[in-house]
């Protein structure tokens, strides 16, 4: 059978891992990816007789789907779905997996990282050292303040113990918390943990219910001065309900490592704005990659297997 890989990660580290496929007698191709994923036309030429793929970010819309018709799996690198047509996909009989649970200590340490940045003002102490300066700004201390922390997955968890760990208030909204709930966080609906707020930490996944639950009117429960932190999905945020509300003051400052439309466009308002600009890239550490490498690798084998 034909593999694809389009997985950018995947893509870089396959020397370690071709052998996987040809031990499983599978044709490889490492296709040419621009940007971050692909879409449209450009995925459907990419994947022209390719029984088989290890995705990443890539648009599999319903449209894509039906012009593959050879696919029989994709197997997803990561844990959001949100990029695949899960109906049109099982309506065609194509296999669709992901890798849940690889990188949540990852993606939990770049949230508490972008915290402490926010709290201190790293940030903008280094930019203004390399210009020649000296700042030293009032910055905030981490116990006692209060995080409203939207999911409480394997990412969200794992922040929540960190964020505990360092004293904060943790209020945790999640419509099917797990059973056991780390020490110090409490479970409250969404309205009131954000009443509270001095940091919002979104780590859910995208679906219809959570897309723009951060919006103008969410936002707006928030106390002056919040600060918002994004390691999830670019769609949870109303970007444009933040640029206002930071334009305006009532949010102090932002760290997203995700955006609505990735990469982030030249002419992005965020730009010029108070904000910690990441690249999707919270989870990509090497330890988290390898990990996931082989769990997607063995997902697609066994698929096509039909194991």
């Amino acid at each position: 059978m034909k593999i694809a890989i389009t997985c950018l990660q995947l893509q870089r580290d396959i020397a370690a891992h071709r052998y996987r496929f040809e031990a499983a007698g599978h044709d490889l191709l490492v296709p040419r990816v621009v940007g971050q994923q692909l879409s449209g036309a450009d995925l459907v030429s990419a994947l022209e007789g390719i029984d088989g793929v290890v995705a990443g970010d890539d648009h599999f819309d319903a449209r894509v789907l039906r012009q593959l018709s050879s696919l029989k799996c994709i197997s997803k690198w990561g844990i959001g779905l949100d990029a695949i047509d899960l109906g049109a996909a099982a309506e065609l009989g194509i296999t669709v997996t992901n890798t849940p649970g690889v990188f949540g200590e990852e993606v939990a340490d770049v949230a508490l990282g972008y915290i402490i940045m926010l709290a201190r003002h790293l940030h903008v102490i280094d930019a203004e050292v390399r210009a020649g300066g000296w700042p030293k700004p009032v910055g905030n201390s981490l116990r006692g303040a209060t995080v409203c922390l939207v999911g409480l997955g394997s990412i969200g968890y794992s922040f929540a113990t960190r964020a505990a760990a360092c004293g904060m208030r943790v209020l945790a909204v999640d419509p099917r918390p797990p059973a056991s709930i780390p020490v110090g966080v409490e479970v409250v609906p969404l309205p009131s943990a954000l009443r509270s707020a001095d940091y919002i930490v979104l780590t859910c996944d995208l679906n219809t219910t959570t897309f723009h639950i951060l919006d103008e009117q969410a936002l707006a429960l928030t106390p002056r001065g919040v600060r918002v932190v994004n390691v999830a999905r670019g769609g949870l945020v109303d970007e444009r309900a933040l640029v206002e509300a930071m334009r305006d003051g009532h949010v102090a400052a932002a760290a997203l490592d995700v955006m609505e439309v990735e990469p982030l466009p030249l002419d992005s308002d965020l730009r010029d704005l108070p904000v910690i600009l990441g690249s999707h890239n919270a989870s990509n550490s090497a330890e988290a990659c390898d990990r996931t490498h082989v769990l997607a690798i063995q997902n697609l084998l066994q698929a096509l297997e039909n194991r």
